[in-house]
């Protein structure tokens, strides 16, 4: 049996109706990438802080690898910053714009040449440090960036 046009269209009509309104805005990113890209952030950092807990290296070479981190999350962020700053027009100097990729540069080097040094630690956990290292900087720079575009694309909304 088939329908009288008519009743599906008010059928649609009710769905729609009944439809929660998202509220999008233009420019932003959306609720899914956002989460995504902290839920890398987390996982990352804690993947390698909690491997970090648990290995058995002194704990001057911990410290060490904790350092390593939060210089490297920093100087990722203060990256993004900078070339988006410079790609929008705001003034930035060159040379904060060179320490900052300096910084990242030195971060991922102390971070790689740690790992090759470091005899107490097996290959494949040089390989999960690496990886949760790279991870976590690349969510650093992805959560900056949604942050700052949520923020650009609400202050053009109002």
């Amino acid at each position: 049996m088939s329908e009288h046009p008519n009743a599906l269209l008010e059928k649609e009509e009710e769905v729609e109706r009944k439809s929660p309104e998202v509220k999008k805005v233009e420019g932003e990113p959306t609720a899914a990438f956002k989460g995504a890209s902290w839920a890398a952030l987390l996982i990352g950092t804690a993947a390698y802080l909690i491997g970090l807990f648990n290995a058995g290296m002194e704990l001057n070479e911990k410290g060490y690898y904790f350092a390593i981190l939060i210089f490297g999350l920093y100087a990722a962020i203060s990256v993004q910053k900078t070339v988006r700053d410079k790609e929008e027009g705001v003034p930035v100097t060159n040379i904060y714009y060179g320490v900052s990729w300096l910084a990242l540069v030195i971060a991922i080097s102390l971070m790689a040449i740690g790992l090759y040094n470091a005899g107490s630690i097996t290959l494949s956990e040089k390989g999960f440090y690496g990886m949760a290292y790279v991870l976590s900087l690349f969510a650093a720079i992805t959560v900056q960036k949604n942050i700052r575009d949520t923020q650009q694309a609400r202050e053009k909304s109002n």
